[in-house]
C-alpha cells in the first residue's frame, strides 16, 4: 500500500523569522506555542485528499523541496522577493504537466510553487 507524505519541515537559523515569512507569504496558520518553539503548520484546504505525492530522481547534490500550490506564480514570487526571498526558477511549463516556479527563502531553503 502506498503511504502518503503527511509532514514537512523547513529549518533555518532563525525559526521565528521563517515562521513569520511563511505565515505572511502563504497565509499559513503556524502555532509555535510550545517549549521548543516548533512551528506546527496546520493543513490547508484544496489539497489532494489522500495526501501528496512526490518524485525521486538523481541530481548534482542532495536536497528536499516542497511545492506549494498558489493561484498566481508571478505575484507569489514578487511577494517572496519583497520579503527577502529570491527567485530561483521563473514560471516554467512542464510538458504535459503543471506550471512550476521556485524561490529560496531568506535562509536559502528551496521552495517550489505549482500553479493552481
Amino acid at each position: 500500500m502506498t503511504r502518503p507524505v503527511v509532514h514537512f519541515e523547513i529549518i533555518g537559523r532563525d525559526g521565528t523569522k521563517l515562521q513569520d515569512f511563511y505565515r505572511a507569504l502563504f497565509g499559513w496558520s503556524i502555532d509555535a506555542n510550545n517549549p521548543m518553539n516548533y512551528g506546527l503548520v496546520q493543513p490547508g484546504i484544496g489539497g489532494p485528499e489522500p495526501g501528496i505525492g512526490g518524485g525521486i530522481a538523481g541530481g548534482e547534490s542532495p536536497r528536499v523541496t516542497i511545492y506549494v500550490q498558489v493561484v498566481d506564480l508571478n505575484e507569489t514570487l514578487r511577494k517572496a522577493e519583497s520579503m527577502g526571498g529570491k527567485t530561483v526558477m521563473p514560471p516554467s511549463d512542464v510538458p504535459g504537466g503543471p506550471t512550476l516556479a521556485q524561490f529560496s527563502d531568506p535562509e536559502g531553503n528551496l521552495i517550489g510553487l505549482v500553479k493552481q
